[in-house]
């Protein structure tokens, strides 16, 4: 019997401000040496929050996911659930604060970058701001509900806010259900 040992290592490299990941898996029985690169990169970690709003939209919710993350490991993932938990505080946004907090024991998350689909409304950016969230991404701007146009300081002072990673992504997902929604109604 020929016994498949395999190696994985791997070597951080710092470009572009972004963390690269170089992996390379040797399968000393076949001889083969692969190398594949992943990046985390603000894009990859909002494909994960995308992942979640789909599954929103599947359960029939307005279509906002999120995700949690800490030194490139996600803590946790979650989507709307207003209308599962008849329950108007339960964003995404908020579901995830909470369980990231009791997943690190601890109720700051400023070391945390929050990826969501949608920008944050005032009641979520409010907990954000007392969680002392390190860093807040979004895609897609919220013009009649979102934080930056009812309450543009409210998330902590040294919360780093970037926007409009993948919002073409995140919008249409907003856009379709709502089309969906209104087709429905008429």
């Amino acid at each position: 019997m020929i016994a498949i040992i395999n190696f994985v290592y791997l070597v951080i490299i710092l470009k572009n401000s972004q963390y690269l990941y170089r992996c390379a898996l040797l399968s000393i029985d076949h001889g083969l040496l692969t190398t594949d690169y992943i990046m985390f990169s603000d894009e990859y970690f909002m494909k994960m929050a995308i992942r979640e709003a789909k599954v929103a939209l599947e359960a029939g919710e307005i279509p906002v996911g999120a995700i949690i993350v800490s030194q490139n490991q996600i803590l946790t993932r979650a989507h709307n659930q207003t209308e599962l938990l008849k329950d108007v505080t339960a964003h995404a946004e908020m579901i995830a604060v909470t369980a990231a907090a009791n997943n690190l024991n601890n109720k700051y998350l400023n070391d945390c970058t929050l990826y969501v689909t949608l920008e944050p409304c005032a009641m979520c950016a409010g907990a954000l701001a007392w969680a002392q969230l390190g860093r807040l991404v979004y895609g897609a701007s919220d013009e009649k509900r979102g934080f930056s146009r009812h309450q543009p300081n409210v998330l902590h002072p040294k919360t780093a806010i970037i926007s409009g990673i993948m919002e073409i992504e995140c919008s249409e997902l907003l856009r379709s259900f709502f089309d969906r929604l209104r087709a429905k109604i008429n």
